[in-house]
């Protein structure tokens, strides 16, 4: 799933002091000079607070337009446009290594090329940089998967509409298709993006017309039937620290943690498949958000894996289940100066200690013309409701959904039964919000 990336205006956050943050109360938690100093790359407002309430120094490297805000609440900053590596790349690692800065932490998925780029100037390890690469190219990311002995689908290039309905039919001749039999459905994905971005399932040659120009190149993936669900693994010294398993009721609509016992019952057999990637990428720090697939005879696919927090703001659903923070957890495996005891000491133990399930669900108006927002009884009414995300409409048609689309907010629930979370966020999708 993705990683949302909403900017403020500049007009939003200009002069804007906010009296929740530490900084502005001065309650800030004291930092430990002994402790690596940590650069965030893009801006997360929970990421910050997080930052704000451990004892590691921190700077934030953000666009410009944050620039107002950090200052009005004295959050360290340095502006720096994530657009494109260039031959500017080399000033900002620079400049961060002569502040002192041991460690770049990427928190979406444009900012994963950039953290290798500086990481491999600040802990002088040229190697990271191409990591990088392959945790954002899914092609390359598949074909590395591949040599580490992953199972990964059928996949392919895509550069032009010819090029996926060869694969198409490729696909299913493989699979012993008859004339007559209804083909089995491809995916397409962008190369470099998060998630659900510009994620498309091809069904006909009507739904190869429909991608633009613009969108191509594209990853082209064979659909595997079975059960997926993502992985959140902090990683220290080469090792699981801690491994969550997020469990989606509807793929780009709704997940919840921890999982079901069902799910749970594969810890072991999803414990050695994160071992073999960590193995397979070389992957010595930091948090990982791998997706799998469990097929029906009990195999599984590697989809792919993200050097990054998940979206659908799973970070927070593992805060509100569990107790701790995950944003801290990769300051603390992210940083060369972290001891193993420290480590160890942070993390709880997995599903045992987690203290009520939690979910969310991504809303999607069901209606092509709406006027308000309108907040079902069933969902406000129900006692694992807690929040949401909602706003008022801007504007009364609703946009054309793209590939899997752009959820308009999210509903946030909570409750000791997981079977019943799971149940409810289904729910949700016959639920109209927008009226």
């Amino acid at each position: 799933m993705s990683k949302e990336t909403q900017a403020p205006t500049t007009e939003v956050v200009s002069g804007w002091t906010d009296p929740t943050l530490d900084s502005v109360r001065g309650t800030e938690t004291p930092k430990d000079p002994n402790k690596g100093y940590i650069a965030l790359l893009g801006w997360s407002f929970n990421a910050i607070k997080a930052a704000q309430k451990f004892d590691r120094r921190y700077v934030v490297v953000a666009p410009d337009w944050a620039a107002d805000f950090c200052q009005a609440n004295n959050i360290p900053f340095i502006p720096w446009d994530f657009a494109r590596l260039n031959d500017r790349s080399m000033e900002i690692a620079q400049r961060l290594k002569d502040d002192g800065v041991d460690v770049a932490i990427p928190l979406f998925e444009e900012t994963v090329e950039w953290s290798g780029a500086i990481n491999s100037v600040l802990m002088d390890k040229p190697r990271m940089y191409g990591q990088s690469i392959l945790f954002r190219d899914k092609a390359l990311m598949k074909r590395r998967a591949q040599l580490g002995g992953i199972r990964v689908g059928i996949f392919e290039e895509a550069y032009e509409k010819d090029d996926i309905i060869r694969f198409m039919k490729r696909v299913n001749q493989t699979l012993l298709k008859l004339d007559g039999d209804p083909d089995d459905p491809i995916h397409v994905k962008a190369f470099d993006k998060a998630g659900c971005l510009g994620h498309r399932m091809i069904r006909d040659i009507e739904d190869i017309d429909k991608i633009p120009e613009e969108e191509y190149p594209l990853l082209m993936e064979s659909h595997l039937d079975g059960w997926e669900f993502a992985v959140e693994a902090w990683i220290h010294d080469g090792e699981i620290k801690f491994l969550n398993i997020s469990e989606y009721v509807t793929l780009g609509y709704s997940v919840f943690v921890p999982a079901t016992k069902e799910l749970e019952s594969w810890r072991d057999a999803i414990t050695k498949q994160i071992e073999k990637l960590i193995k397979t990428f070389d992957i010595k720090f930091g948090q990982i958000h791998p997706e799998y697939f469990v097929t029906s005879d009990g195999e599984m696919y590697f989809g792919e894996v993200a050097y990054r927090p998940p979206g659908f703001k799973a970070f927070e659903l593992i805060e509100r289940a569990y107790g701790f923070s995950p944003y801290q957890a990769s300051m603390l495996v992210f940083d060369p100066k972290s001891t193993k005891e420290e480590v160890d000491a942070f993390f709880p133990r997995e599903v045992e200690d987690a203290k009520c399930y939690a979910g969310c669900f991504g809303v999607y108006p069901r209606r092509r013309v709406v006027s308000k927002l309108e907040m079902p009884k069933e969902t406000t009414e129900h006692p694992y409701f807690e929040s949401h995300e909602l706003v008022a409409p801007t504007e009364e048609t609703v946009p054309d959904r793209s590939a899997f689309g752009t959820h308009w907010g999210l509903l946030f629930f909570a409750g000791d039964d997981p079977i019943k979370l799971r149940d409810l966020l289904k729910a949700q999708e016959e639920l109209d919000f927008y009226v």
